[in-house]
């Protein structure tokens, strides 16, 4: 989209990218992919893509060395391992991408589960980031990034909850640099850390199907304080003969009023006796 080129345009310049250094192309990424013929092996592939958007998904992408590993497409309704696909491709072999989708994408079936197991079977998936719910200006839904490598020994995968990590405001949350540099550090680390971090080997993720949801890997639920019975029946009470007593004070003001006004006497009367029934 030309508005969307114009943008990363207006941010280069925003950054202090001098104009003989931004390399910018419009184009169809998916159905045109490189535009020009430069070199296109990045040693660092960084994608927010838009979420769940619909491409052609042509039989012909097939035979698109982005794809032809995998012997499946993206949905078309759902090009996000199709963008996915295509920043790997362009990835030098020791780089490394990181890319930000909906959480779908770590467990869908079908097409999708198919390139998700060929991934993590040739090692390429090496992070998943889970990020709190809105966050980003164009979504309210929480995202994940999935960081990839095109090669490397294992195939081991650090899953990172930071869902929580986040400060609340009143249209869009936000995550300080307290937060960040706790992921970063969980991402170091890599290491399991309770509630935090779990690094899951091939079995693990194998036993799983293949299925990447954070919440089988990090479990991060907060066990609710065991209620005191005894406690809870005291307070009641104690409530219960608070009301009473407010009751008592009330139906003697109420008692006290009087009026010259029949209407209005028959009404009040009318109050009390229901409220002493």
């Amino acid at each position: 989209m030309t508005s969307t080129y114009n943008l990363a345009r207006m941010n280069m310049f925003l950054h202090g990218i001098v104009p003989e250094n931004q390399k910018l192309h419009n184009g169809d990424t998916l159905d045109g992919d490189w535009p020009t013929g430069e070199e296109t092996d990045f040693n660092m592939v960084l994608m927010n893509p838009p979420y769940s958007a619909k491409w052609s998904a042509a039989a012909g992408f097939l035979q698109d060395e982005r794809f032809s590993d995998y012997g499946v497409l993206a949905p078309k309704s759902k090009a996000d391992y199709a963008f996915l696909l295509h920043g790997l491709y362009h990835l030098k072999n020791n780089g490394t991408m990181a890319i930000v989708l909906p959480h779908g994408v770590l467990f869908r079936g079908a097409a999708e589960g198919k390139i998700r197991e060929k991934l993590l079977r040739s090692g390429n998936i090496y992070a998943i980031i889970g990020l709190p719910a809105n966050l980003f200006y164009n979504t309210s839904i929480p995202t994940c990034i999935i960081i990839l490598k095109k090669h490397r020994e294992g195939r081991d995968v650090l899953f990172i909850d930071a869902s929580k990590k986040f400060d609340k405001g009143k249209k869009q949350n936000t995550m300080t640099d307290e937060h960040i540099d706790s992921i970063i550090n969980l991402y170091h680390k890599r290491e399991t850390v309770e509630k935090e971090s779990f690094l899951a080997s091939f079995e693990d993720i194998e036993k799983n199907d293949f299925n990447l949801n954070i919440p089988r890997y990090v479990e991060n639920f907060e066990k609710e304080e065991e209620i005191d019975l005894n406690t809870l029946l005291t307070d009641m009470k104690k409530t219960d003969e608070e009301i009473e007593q407010v009751q008592g004070e009330f139906l003697t003001l109420l008692k006290d009023l009087t009026s010259s006004d029949e209407t209005i006497m028959s009404s009040l009367n009318e109050l009390i006796g229901m409220i002493e029934r």
